[in-house]
């Protein structure tokens, strides 16, 4: 056998020996792969979503026929029973007018529905609009068709003119196509401050 021959035969076994080494070494001084990772919830919270049927940051997005855009979103939401209504924690609305104003809506709860057009918020209702007006009041009901919405009780609020307490509070548009106004009645009180108005 001549010298040419010798070779090929030897790196006939060595080259698989090398290619065994090497990957032998791959995969001994790789880094170990933690196989007990814990996962975003707890069995708990695994548990409660599966029997609550709850749905964490739902959200609404629609438009009005005239092209206001209407946004809700909540932190988690939870299916009714036995003849009560979903409802939804942390709520919060924004309606977005066609003259660049916003009207903002936070709440501690809500529920929203879609078949029937409505979003009510309950429970510490804060409202703020984009030209300073800032209410509180306890229940507010607010409609997804178009920029309205009503409070069936008493509001306090401060504004550009200085506090303010209603007995309601009503806000849309007074005509079809017409701009969106803020009502206040039922016994309007109102803390008229002069330095607050001229700023």
């Amino acid at each position: 056998m001549d010298r040419y021959s010798r070779m090929v035969q030897l790196l006939k076994v060595l080259l698989p020996l090398a290619a065994i080494l090497l990957l032998s070494t791959v995969f001994l001084f790789s880094r170990s792969i933690e196989t007990n990772v814990s996962g975003p919830f707890t069995q708990q919270d695994i548990r409660e979503r599966i029997e609550g049927q709850v749905v964490t940051r739902p959200h609404y997005r629609g438009t009005t026929r005239k092209g206001e855009n209407i946004r809700v979103d909540a932190r988690r939401a939870t299916q009714g029973g036995n003849g009560t209504s979903a409802t939804a924690d942390e709520f919060h609305g924004r309606f977005d007018l066609l003259n660049g104003g916003i009207i903002t809506l936070d709440s501690k709860t809500g529920s929203i529905r879609p078949d029937k057009g409505t979003a009510t918020f309950v429970g510490d209702v804060v409202i703020t609009t984009t030209d300073g007006i800032r209410v509180t009041t306890d229940l507010l009901n607010t409609s997804l068709d178009e920029i309205r919405g009503d409070t069936p009780g008493q509001v306090d609020g401060t504004g550009p003119i200085g506090n303010f307490t209603a007995g309601r509070m009503t806000f849309g548009a007074d005509k079809k196509d017409g701009p969106v106004h803020i009502l206040f009645t039922d016994g309007v009180k109102l803390v008229y401050e002069p330095e607050k108005a001229e700023r």
